[in-house]
């Protein structure tokens, strides 16, 4: 019997053109399927096994423009690229782009890769009456071109056959002869000439990459015996002229392609309805309506009245309320007496009754509302035309479109969406996102149970909302105006507008819930348990007193300071205590507990990875300045609410 044979496969391409659908189709496995870039932060494998003797390691990768790499995304697969020493490379492309991302596809095969072009979205160039001749293509490319629509499972049959005859090397690959003009010509003949050793790519896109000042291909030729001579050729050229003139000259080479095998089907062309809402979508006025419209109807009607009134009610309420909590503090205090371990599963603090109540009956059902929200938004493609829109909005404040996608993030889980700054572009950026998130940004929990607690009043909740984003706004242009370092530039593909697919909604939705289930309950969890330990050293009571100070100060009662540790555990956990405490507080008291909440500290998830991403000074600074920052807003908003004679 004999074993199997085992292969690597590399998935490549631009943000926004199906790679993750398309791993989906050919392993099984789910990896964030979303229609906006960053998704894939860290590369993702799966198993693809074809018959009997076929195991295919699938790799699906971050976004990827050029080999000249800028963001840290484009470094990973960069990085995969080289590393891994894949045996089929496929490049997937949007089909109705495909000019504009050919060049990609030109460096790869001029770097020598076994390269598979995957014409993904076809069905959306065929609506614009365009047809490609794929057997032309192919043939003038000198390497398989198939074309894929990857949400139907249309051409992944074809897909992995054509991987299976490239990774037995049973294709023969014939690509096309790519020359740049005779200047560059000359430098790179010149470069090359000089490297001696052995690369997994050909030393000409070597040559390219050192002359465009790349500073990854700068270290693998560290070892090179001709490396000062390489570096004084370097040093008489611009790098920005070059990588200029080698990029149009692809660019060039893509149009002359296109041209030739880009047909017009003659078919009269029909009302594109999804053209005309796509451009109300883009429209400066009508794309703000846009997102008002989503505002009122997604998140206040869905998750606020749906997710953090009805659901919360029947299982908060009647589930645990009228039927868990009463049994478990009987069964315990059968077993526990009023011992103090009794405390530690049952009664005010307790595991079951605090813990598992809060997570699963307040938290787990405004999250999977907002998670089930949030798919169906990112699945149709809107998330990137809401960067596009805020782009003009954001750059008063140092930032980019490209900013909105970790903030939007930051409303589903802060943790996530600091993790995933490190697509932007600068550190400068990154910075100034991360601390934004921080101080402004409620997650998902945390906003619903806002929703569901200040959704009676909209007078409550436009306050609420105002306060925040002014607060945004201006911590921004503070923190603009004094960190150092290049503004962000912003450039992001545009995928089309789509009706969400029900079962890649469901599968998002499902996966998140899943990490939220092995992730944050066993938090929750934790928190009941240290809350136990620091009500029997006290601990927890001294800092409790020490909070009802600036909590009485914003004119809260001062039991509401204890709401502000379960905070610092998790930010919803905090939320959720204030839940419970609503009864206690009048309107305006909710709305100055739900402004300082907001803006309290992040927790511990978040703080570990902001040390993880910018490092424990730049964490620490962010988590001492917000404590205060966000009793003194609260202080002012209740003073400006007394003032209006707020009730």
């Amino acid at each position: 019997m004999t074993g199997k044979n085992k292969y690597k496969v590399v998935l490549v391409g631009n943000p926004n053109v199906g790679k993750s659908v398309l791993f989906y189709n050919l392993t099984g496995n789910y990896s964030a399927v979303s229609n906006y870039p960053g998704t894939t932060i860290d590369y993702t494998t799966g198993k693809m096994n074809i018959g009997e003797h076929h195991e295919i390691t699938v790799i699906d990768t971050p976004g990827l423009y050029n080999l000249m790499t800028i963001s840290e995304e484009e470094n990973v697969t960069k990085h995969i690229l080289f590393d891994e020493k894949p045996d089929v490379v496929v490049h997937v492309v949007d089909a109705k782009n495909i000019q504009r991302m050919l060049p990609l596809t030109l460096q790869l095969i001029e770097a020598k890769f076994p390269v598979i072009l995957v014409l993904n979205m076809y069905d959306e160039l065929q609506r614009q009456n365009l047809d490609i001749q794929i057997s032309h293509l192919e043939h003038d490319l000198g390497i398989p071109v198939v074309e894929t629509v990857a949400v139907k499972g249309i051409g992944t049959k074809n897909l992995r056959s054509r991987i299976i005859s490239i990774a037995e090397k049973r294709y023969k690959f014939d690509p096309i002869l790519f020359s740049y003009a005779n200047e560059i010509e000359d430098l790179i003949e010149e470069v090359s000439g000089k490297l001696q050793n052995d690369y997994i790519i050909s030393k000409k896109v070597l040559s390219i990459l050192l002359l465009n000042g790349d500073k990854y291909a700068m270290g693998l030729i560290a070892g090179e015996k001709d490396v000062e001579n390489i570096k004084y050729i370097l040093n008489t050229i611009d790098p920005l002229d070059i990588r200029l003139k080698t990029e149009h000259q692809r660019h060039n080479a893509a149009k002359e392609l296109m041209a030739e095998h880009l047909n017009h089907n003659g078919k009269v062309k029909k009302v594109n309805f999804a053209k005309i809402i796509d451009k109300i979508t883009m429209h400066p006025l009508f794309g703000l309506f846009t997102v008002a419209l989503i505002l009122y109807i997604g998140f206040y009607k869905f998750v606020g009245q749906f997710g953090a009134g009805y659901l919360v009610d029947l299982v908060e309420v009647k589930l645990f309320e009228n039927m868990l909590t009463p049994f478990i503090n009987n069964l315990f205090h059968k077993f526990l007496g009023n011992s103090v371990f009794f405390d530690l599963f049952a009664g005010d603090y307790g595991l079951f009754t605090l813990g598992l109540r809060y997570s699963i009956a307040i938290v787990l059902p405004i999250v999977a509302t907002f998670f089930f929200m949030f798919c169906i938004i990112e699945d149709s493609g809107y998330l990137v035309r809401l960067s596009m829109i805020l782009d003009r909005i954001f750059k008063k404040i140092g930032l980019s479109g490209r900013s909105v996608i970790p903030i939007v993030l930051g409303l589903g889980c802060g943790t996530m969406a600091t993790l995933v700054t490190r697509t932007l572009e600068t550190v400068r950026e990154r910075y100034l996102v991360t601390f934004l998130l921080a101080l402004t940004i409620p997650c998902s929990a945390q906003l619903g149970v806002i929703l569901g607690l200040l959704g009676t009043s909209f007078t409550a909740l436009a306050t609420w909302l105002i306060s925040i984003t002014v607060i945004f706004l201006v911590a921004g242009a503070i923190l603009n105006r004094y960190t150092k370092g290049n503004p962000a530039t912003f450039f992001m593909e545009v995928p089309p507008l789509r009706f969400p697919k029900i079962g890649n909604v469901l599968r998002k939705t499902y996966s998140r819930l899943k990490w939220y289930a092995m992730e944050i309950i066993p938090i929750f969890l934790l928190a009941s348990v240290l809350i136990w330990i620091g009500k029997i050293t006290k601990i927890f009571d001294i800092l409790t007193y020490i909070f009802s100070y600036p909590a009485t100060w914003a004119g809260l009662p001062a039991d509401v300071g204890e709401i502000f540790l379960y905070g610092f555990f998790r930010r919803d956990f905090g939320i959720a205590g204030l839940y419970d405490m609503k009864e206690l507080l009048d309107l305006r008291q909710l709305i100055v507990s739900c402004i300082i909440l907001t803006l309290f500290v992040p927790c511990i998830a978040q703080f570990t990875i902001m040390i993880k991403e910018r490092g424990f000074k730049v964490a620490s600074i962010i988590f001492l300045s917000v404590i205060p920052f966000a009793f003194l807003s609260g202080i002012v908003i209740n003073i400006l609410l007394l003032l209006l004679r707020f009730n």
